[in-house]
């Protein structure tokens, strides 16, 4: 067994391999700031030690991991360079480390961390996988040969990865700070495909996907009819969706998934297409799917007074707007009330006016200060800039229960990828 540390482990990815390296019966400890975050949880239930940064016992026989989310100056790095302790950046050792298993990549520019979570809920029926999602949760078994992960696209990480299948849930622009246009993310998704060892499962209902050029086995999902693995008699129902499931023009069952909007119903014929590939027994699979809890920070939802208040990753035009249909969905006679909190101010100011458009479809909208990043200093540009564009938007304010304290039997949004959720807190709070 090995002895490993981590650098930024608290981060969501890392603190799912840091959980799976764990199970497997490996010392793993690592360091990171002093604040509480979610994902340390599952890190302090293993008994995992945790320092802040600067602090943690280096010993030169430690395979040391770094967080992509802290470059090669900082402090904790450079220490680990004095000690002459090499430094392997997580998307690296990940690459590596999965050749030993069959792995299933799931990834996309939306919908990867609720599609992984689904695939591994429903493969619960078979062997259990180990497996990494994006909300913090890695799970080690020790018998299993199967790996799922979340694979994600930023500065082309996700190509230090060579799968034996491949999710791709859609493709859209993101991270302006690194890609430069659709056509720039669709290039890296291409480079992956071609580097997939077995078989891709993708949304054939997204167009950026269909100009994808691929010669590897390949699965379309979707709602058209020019797709292989459909989905259609799309109903909603009190606690939860069910459609019929059609391979091939041959019917396979009608499912349910306890989740809502049309996005759950892609993520769960993703989760089907990658089980007929490893030939799961289907109805085992249903029934996982229509137990299915979701995963942190998409779609939680929480009660304050006779109001719901949701909590959500949201942090793109097109997030926001699927998970707004999600909710009218869910509630369609209640008022629906949006927080967001930008993410990074490269994002907001190239999608300035898609984060507009889709927020008015909230009722009412309350706008917190944009969250910094830890790759990103200040921007150019302001949440006023956000506010003008959208009609009777208002900022929130130092009192965030003041803020809502208006609404009744309302349902109140809260979206971001930042610390959004110290609002949440404040109005929980009792």
């Amino acid at each position: 067994m090995d002895n490993f540390h981590f650098i930024g482990i608290k981060g969501s990815g890392v603190s799912a391999l840091a959980q799976i390296l764990s199970d497997l019966g490996h010392q793993v400890q690592g360091e990171d700031t002093d604040a509480f975050l979610f994902t340390q949880t599952p890190l302090d239930a293993r008994n995992i030690p945790l320092y802040p940064f600067g602090e943690a016992p280096l010993t030169p026989h430690m395979k040391v991991i770094a967080s992509n989310a802290y470059d090669n100056n900082h402090p904790s790095v450079l220490r680990c360079k004095e000690l002459g302790i090499p430094v392997q950046r997580y998307h690296h050792f990940l690459g590596e480390w999965m050749k030993g298993y069959t792995s299933i990549a799931v990834t996309g520019a939306h919908g990867k961390t609720t599609t992984t979570g689904m695939l591994v809920h429903a493969l619960q029926a078979g062997e259990p996988p180990c497996s990494l999602i994006g909300d913090g949760t890695g799970t080690g078994n020790p018998d299993s040969n199967l790996f799922v992960f979340e694979s994600c696209e930023y500065r082309r990480h996700f190509l230090a990865y060579e799968p034996d299948i491949a999710v791709i849930t859609n493709i859209d622009f993101d991270h302006p700070d690194y890609f430069t246009d659709v056509d720039d993310v669709r290039s890296a998704f291409q480079a992956m495909a071609a580097q997939t060892g077995k078989q891709l499962v993708v949304c054939g209902d997204d167009p950026q996907v269909r100009l994808l050029e691929t010669a590897k086995d390949t699965i379309y999902y979707g709602f058209g009819t020019d797709n292989e693995l459909r989905a259609s008699n799309v109903t909603v129902e009190r606690d939860g969706v069910v459609f019929d499931v059609h391979y091939k023009n041959t019917a396979i069952s009608r499912f349910k998934i306890p989740v809502f909007g049309n996005h759950n119903v892609l993520n769960a014929l993703a989760v089907i297409g990658v089980a007929l590939v490893l030939d799961r027994d289907m109805e085992g699979v249903k029934a996982q799917l229509a137990t299915f809890a979701g995963v942190k920070r998409r779609f939680t939802e929480r009660q304050w007074g006779s109001n719901v208040v949701i909590d959500d990753y949201a942090h793109h035009p097109s997030e926001i707007r699927v998970t707004l249909e999600a909710v009218r969905s869910k509630y369609p006679q209640r008022k629906v009330v949006s927080i967001f909190q930008p993410h990074t101010f490269s994002r907001l100011e190239k999608l300035m006016d898609d984060f507009a458009l889709s927020l008015k479809d909230a009722d009412d909208v309350f706008l917190c200060q944009i969250f910094s990043s830890a790759r990103e200093g200040a921007g150019n540009v302001s949440i006023e800039d956000l506010r003008s564009r959208i009609p009777n938007a208002r900022l929130v304010s130092d009192d965030i229960r003041s803020d809502m304290s208006g609404y009744d039997d309302s349902i109140l949004v809260f979206m971001g990828a930042g610390d959004i959720q110290k609002y949440q807190d404040q109005l929980l709070q009792s």
